[in-house]
């Protein structure tokens, strides 16, 4: 697969026995680093229920005043495109390039209108194009647009905010349920640095053991691609998630990349992400996550990236993880 379109198909079937989620998602940041916003539109189909569509968005603002809204509908009553990114949920919507709608919860209101453009290739972390569509890993991942530039606008609570050039990214993750354990993160907004960042650390539950954790990582830094990702590399690599941290370190022929992310807990939205069988997963959700990076090449000095506007999640089963649920 070689461009946005073939990653954004819904991989979702109706004839598929057993459970099945399936998102897509878009982030962008203010250049000023005062403001996030996150949108996604979810598939959860359950064994042994209707499935159903999310509409979700959350608006993020470095003085802690984040608002976070949700809304469900019968499936039957949402488009997910089997052929091409054609998304329309509770009046959200998602094509190439363009994003509108809104959501509501209780007293609150996020809506918007949104074009985006990006000239950069798909990030797709997995090394093997059987990773995609066999069943390992069983939570699937990949970045359509992962350096994408976004105009337009959108409003909280009727509170307008423009849009002009913030940079973010579109996403799409699908698979049987959301992984045991996990850190996330994206970043292409560093401070005098031209880079765009994507990792992820998965601890993988079979039965009722928890597997040894799974690091991969992906860095474009100044016209240059570093993957972490090849399956001899994976012994080498580490990663390590705390509640509101993840550090890890990813290393091959190519060098080495040093990370770690943290976000404080006023900068911090927790979700509850349901299951389609099982216990529910919790996602610490930051859009203004501090970030510092340290790429070594191999036979050159390090480089350093430092950001204060990167995606940092962390999902977790454990319901005592501190942060007030939101949605």
């Amino acid at each position: 697969m070689s461009d946005a379109n073939d990653w954004n198909w819904v991989r979702y079937s109706p004839a598929r026995r057993g459970g099945h989620v399936e998102s897509y998602f878009l982030k962008l940041n203010s250049p000023d680093g005062a403001r996030a916003l996150w949108l996604k539109a979810t598939i959860l189909a359950r064994p042994d229920a209707a499935p159903v569509a999310e509409a979700w968005a959350i608006s993020f603002t470095r003085d802690g005043r984040h608002v976070a809204c949700k809304e469900v509908v019968p499936l039957a009553a949402a488009r997910f495109d089997g052929s091409r990114l054609d998304v329309e949920v509770a009046g959200v919507r998602l094509t190439p390039g363009e994003t509108s709608g809104a959501v509501s919860r209780g007293g609150e209101r996020i809506s918007w209108r949104l074009s985006f453009v990006d000239s950069t290739p798909p990030l797709a972390p997995f090394p093997r194009a059987s990773m995609y569509t066999g069943r390992f890993p069983k939570s699937k991942l990949v970045s359509p647009y992962p350096d994408a530039r976004f105009d337009g606008w959108y409003e909280v609570d009727g509170e307008r905010v423009d849009v002009r050039g913030w940079r973010g990214m579109q996403g799409h993750n699908w698979g049987e349920r959301h992984t045991h354990l996990y850190a996330w993160a994206h970043c292409n907004q560093f401070d005098g640095d031209d880079a765009v960042f994507e990792g992820f650390t998965g601890r993988v539950k079979v039965g009722p053991a928890v597997l040894p954790p799974l690091t991969i990582a992906c860095l474009r830094h100044r016209g240059t691609s570093y993957l972490w990702n090849r399956l001899r590399d994976l012994g080498t690599s580490s990663g390590r998630i705390g509640r509101r941290s993840w550090r890890f370190r990813a290393e091959s022929d190519l060098g080495a990349l040093d990370g770690e992310l943290s976000s404080p807990d006023d900068l911090v939205v927790a979700l509850l992400y349901e299951n389609p069988t099982g216990a529910p997963t919790f996602c610490l959700n930051s859009k203004l996550s501090t970030a510092r990076l340290t790429l070594t090449p191999r036979g050159r000095p390090p480089i350093t990236l430092t950001s204060r506007d990167a995606a940092l999640e962390i999902g977790t089963t454990d319901p005592s993880h501190g942060v007030r649920l939101r949605a």
